[in-house]
């Protein structure tokens, strides 16, 4: 079978998974503008660690006009264009059975994405088997996987308000502020595009965090938003 692999807490579990109970499991990671470097490094390591194979597949997810338009149902076409790509790669290399990361915790009814997944047959094994996002934390830690801990992490296209087109630019304004961030020893947050001004969305128990450095985000930031604005509502 083959994987739709991102690296992220989810799908490094369900191919940890595959491998030690023996299944023939292949990793697709698709590497397209929405996902950032990070993740990629990322993906790589945990398969290196867990003697996984994984092949790259470049995208150009933004040459769809649907994609980049963004609707209020953009994850449906983009994850059509992505899975569509793996999907076509997967069964040429062999590989008839394509499964992802989807668990239990993921409601389906305001993921658009899901709904793309079954119109493409796309087995979802953690969500069959009832796994929720804890019991995937669990697992993993158990096994040894650095990924257990590792925050939930979205999308970069998921910044950008619906209706809102999606350029390249913006995309890479969003990840390199997100960079900074990270530098400054922030985690799990968002930086969300609002009226071409940045909105910095943090956890509760990082806010007080960020006030105190609110100079050293004001220099990292404004090199690429003019306007950089705390929202106070938790994330």
């Amino acid at each position: 079978m083959a994987i739709g692999f991102s690296g992220g807490v989810d799908s490094s579990y369900l191919l940890f998974a595959g491998l030690r109970y023996g299944a023939d499991i292949q990793a697709y990671y698709v590497k397209a503008a929405f996902q950032p470097q990070f993740e990629f490094e990322e993906a790589k390591k945990l398969a290196n660690l867990i003697g996984a194979s994984m092949k790259v597949l470049e995208l150009d997810v933004l040459s769809n006009e649907k994609v980049l338009s963004n609707p209020a149902d953009r994850c449906y076409h983009c994850k059509l264009t992505i899975f569509g790509s793996l999907v076509a790669q997967a069964k040429a290399d062999g590989y008839p059975v394509i499964i992802d990361g989807t668990n239990a915790s993921d409601d389906a009814s305001d993921r658009p994405g899901m709904k793309a997944l079954e119109e493409m047959s796309v087995r979802s094994p953690l969500r069959e088997c009832n796994l929720s996002k804890e019991d995937i934390r669990k697992l993993s830690k158990e096994a040894g996987l650095f990924t257990w801990d590792k925050p939930s992490y979205a999308c970069l296209a998921t910044r950008i308000p619906a209706g809102c087109a999606i350029t390249g630019e913006i995309l890479q304004k969003v990840e390199k502020s997100e960079d900074a961030l990270f530098s400054l020893g922030f985690s799990d947050f968002r930086v969300r595009v609002y009226n071409g001004a940045a909105r910095l969305q943090f956890p509760l128990k990082q806010i007080d965090e960020a006030l105190a450095k609110r100079e050293q985000i004001l220099e990292a930031l404004k090199l690429y938003f003019p306007v950089i604005l705390l929202d106070m509502e938790v994330r």
